[in-house]
Order: C-alpha cells, then sequence, then structure tokens
C-alpha cells in the first residue's frame, strides 16, 4: 500500500490521539493489554503545516488554514420555534388503573427486553446491572470502580420548545446517572434533525444546542465528543417535506467509586415507604398520559431548573451512599405511576399509593414534570431530613407490598402490568419472550 493510500484508506476499527510527551510506553501498555495495534505516526509541530514522510522523503506538506480557520463557516438562517400556549383544560381520568395499564403497554414505554436479550450485556463478566434500570453499571476490570452509561432525549419535547427540549436531555441524562450512585463525569451527542436550510430546522438546531449548552454549564456537565446526522426526511402525502422530531440524544457517563453501593430501581421488601423527592405540579403538557390516553399532543414542555436538578443529583448520590435508601428511579416518560410500575416490576413487589388531595389527582400522577426521583427507604423521616437540607422537597406517597399497584379507587395487577409492558416487542417481532434470567 503506498502512503497515499493509507492516509486515505477508510479501514474500521482505528483511532488517532495525542498523548503527552514521554507518556507513550504507558499508552502502548493500555494497547497491548487489549490486543490492540500501536505505533507512533507523528509529532506536534507549531507551523501550522501538515507534513508527511515516507522512507526519508517529503511527500506532502500542505498549510492546515484552509482546512480548518480559514474554512467556510455558514450562517443560515433560524427561527426558533415559539413554545405552546399553557394548557387551560386538563382532562380527568375516568379510571386511572387503566390509564396505566394503557401507558405501559404503548411502544414508547413497553419493555425493550426483547430488544436488548438480541446482544450479550455480560461484557466480560463485569455488568453490575443489566439494561432496563436508570443507567448500565459496568465494573472497571480488576477493581471496584465502575462506569455507568445512559442515553436520553425527548423528541416531543424538543419540537414544542427545543430551547428546554435541549436542557430536558441533558438534565435528564445527569440525572439517571445520579439515581444508581454515580458521579455524572461528561457526555456526548448525536444531533438528529431535518433540512437545516429549512428556517424552522435550523431554528430547532440552534435552540436545542442553546439548551444542552445551558444545562451543560449548570451542572458542569461537558460535552467531549459528539456527531450531527442532517437532512432526515421524508415525504408527505402531498409532496411536501415531512422531517424528523429533533432529536438530540444524549450519551453520558459516570464513575461510581465502589459498584457495591450502586443503587437500583427495585422494591426490595414489603412495608418499606415510597417517598417522592422533588415537586410535583402536574404538568401534563407534551406528556404521554395527555396523548396517549386523551388524544392530544399539546402544550409546553415541562420546565427545567438546572438548579435543582444539581440539588437532586447531589442528594440522591449522598442517600445512596450513605445507605439510606434502597430502591432509587428517576421520574420521566409517562410520570410517577408510571415510574412507580417500572419499580414494581423489577422487584415483583407491589405498592399502596396515597394520591394527592387536588382536584386532579391523574395529572399529578401522570404529569412529568422535571427533578423528581422516586426512592424507598425504611426509614423515612432520615431522607425527608436531608432532602429539606439540600431544599429538595419530600413527601411520602405510598408503602410497598401486595402483587398490584394500588390506590384510591384504582388497582393494576403486577400480572396485568407485567403482560402490557412486556408484550408489544415480542407481539411486532412475532415471536414468544425468553423468561427472566
Amino acid at each position: 500500500m503506498t502512503p497515499y493510500e493509507m492516509m486515505l484508506s477508510e479501514s474500521q476499527e482505528r483511532m488517532l490521539m495525542v498523548l503527552k510527551p514521554g507518556r507513550e510506553a504507558e499508552a502502548e501498555a493500555i494497547f497491548r493489554k487489549w490486543e490492540l495495534d500501536f505505533a507512533v505516526i507523528g509529532t506536534v509541530t507549531d507551523t501550522g503545516h501538515m507534513v508527511l514522510e515516507f522512507d526519508g522523503e517529503i511527500v506532502c506538506d500542505i498549510p492546515l488554514g484552509p482546512l480548518a480557520d480559514d474554512a467556510p463557516c455558514y450562517e443560515r438562517p433560524y427561527a426558533i420555534p415559539r413554545a405552546p400556549e399553557a394548557l387551560t383544560d386538563i382532562p380527568a381520568s375516568n379510571d386511572i388503573g387503566a390509564d396505566l395499564l394503557k401507558l405501559m403497554a404503548s411502544p414508547a414505554l413497553a419493555s425493550r427486553r426483547w430488544v436488548w436479550e438480541q446482544y450479550d450485556q455480560s461484557v466480560g463478566a463485569d455488568t453490575v446491572q443489566r439494561p432496563g434500570g436508570d443507567a448500565a453499571v459496568v465494573r472497571v476490570h480488576g477493581s471496584n470502580k465502575a462506569l455507568a452509561i445512559t442515553t436520553d432525549v425527548t423528541p416531543r419535547y424538543c419540537y414544542a420548545d427545543p430551547v428546554e427540549g435541549g436542557k430536558q436531555a441533558v438534565a435528564e441524562a445527569y440525572r439517571n446517572l445520579c439515581a444508581v450512585g454515580a458521579r455524572p463525569l461528561a457526555i456526548t451527542n448525536c444531533l438528529n434533525f431535518g433540512n437545516p436550510q429549512r428556517p424552522e430546522i435550523m431554528g430547532q438546531f440552534v435552540g436545542c444546542l442553546d439548551g444542552m449548552a445551558d444545562a451543560c454549564r449548570a451542572l458542569d456537565f461537558p460535552v467531549v465528543s459528539g456527531n450531527v446526522s442532517l437532512y432526515n426526511e421524508t415525504k408527505n402525502e402531498d409532496g411536501t417535506s415531512l422531517a424528523i422530531l429533533p432529536t438530540p440524544a444524549i450519551g453520558a457517563v459516570g464513575l461510581l467509586e465502589d459498584w457495591r453501593k450502586s443503587a437500583t430501581i427495585a422494591f426490595k421488601v414489603e412495608g418499606e415507604s415510597l417517598l417522592l423527592l422533588g415537586h410535583s405540579t402536574g404538568h401534563v403538557g407534551q406528556s404521554l398520559w395527555l396523548e396517549l390516553c386523551h388524544g392530544r399532543r399539546e402544550g409546553p414542555p415541562p420546565p427545567v431548573d438546572l438548579a435543582v436538578e444539581a440539588r437532586l443529583g447531589e442528594l440522591v448520590r449522598q442517600l445512596i451512599g450513605q445507605g439510606l435508601v434502597t430502591a432509587v428511579h428517576d421520574v420521566s416518560d409517562g410520570g410517577a405511576l408510571v415510574a412507580i410500575a417500572e419499580m414494581a416490576l423489577a422487584g415483583s413487589l407491589g405498592v399502596r399509593v396515597s394520591l394527592p388531595s387536588v382536584a386532579n389527582p391523574a395529572a399529578v400522577m401522570f404529569g412529568e414534570d422535571q427533578g423528581r426521583v422516586l426512592v424507598t427507604a425504611r426509614d423515612r423521616d432520615a431522607v425527608i431530613a436531608r432532602a429539606s437540607a439540600a431544599a429538595i422537597f419530600a413527601a411520602p406517597i405510598g408503602t410497598t407490598g401486595g402483587d398490584a399497584i394500588e390506590g384510591p379507587g384504582f388497582r393494576a395487577s403486577l400480572a396485568d402490568l407485567r403482560a402490557a409492558h412486556e408484550g408489544f416487542f415480542p407481539r411486532l417481532m412475532g415471536s414468544e419472550l425468553t423468561p427472566e434470567f
């Protein structure tokens, strides 16, 4: 292969990195440990030129300016969409239990177990938490440390209000890592949008990036990599363009110093208190409940208070580290009652829920207010005291036990919930779901 062919080859499974001087041997040892090739191919200079040599002969010497600083920079026209008006006619629920079953059976919330069972989740026998919770947890081999990994985005929020949607995607990824006990480190992203030559699409792009940037700064959650996928569109029946919803997918990683202290979403034993951390207002704008149970995708998405998210994340990590909570799950799509059902199914243990004394309890149970986490605890007063010290609202909302999710006027058995939750993808794929491991 000629030097030109080597430089231009698109062979996969390669990586370039810049090392600090004197660290070459250390880097090579890491590569060799994982049976990967390693070679030093150059040195960073201050000449502003890229110089390539082959057999002692210079075969390329080009200035980098035209490739970097002098590259064209597009300033496309854009218009960030305005958020919809607030809802003034919030519907009620005729049957909270039936609404819960409908949500759990929907493709938006159905278990992805049929999908993730198709590949190896053990990762060299170091997987601590498999898929299905807030974040996967993988032990750093040969140590007590572990990495927590999660991905998140809510495209319908980003479409309704790109700035708030961008904030929410980062904030939920942050919350997911904290919910397993990890210290959030950094994010990557995959920015999926339609045609940026359309001002409204470019507005979605700009708005989402503005919201993401605000969240990253407030949460000290840097972006370390990412990619962009544009022009994701098809055609309507009348021939006009139909873009995907703006989808700035966030991948995030965090660190646990001791994987044995990680938290899971599963209820553990009967008689423990279920507490909700974070304030609930019953925000149903852009919620799955409003869409799936009432046929409406309306209103603004829930606002994101980044200061609350930071305090909540720190509180949850402290509660986990001090052993004060036995299960943890963040509240997101579907609201608090869906999160409770997921915790119950994960632990095969029911719960008796106390509905709030409000005019529309369904809105509070299915509303998607941000900055909320559910926990179970043996000593609820200790958790409430810690939350109060962190300026986070906390309230007991139930007690674990039984074989159903039940509350005043409603009941959904775990058997019915599991059938609804686990059934969608096997039916779609025309196959049976394997038993739980």
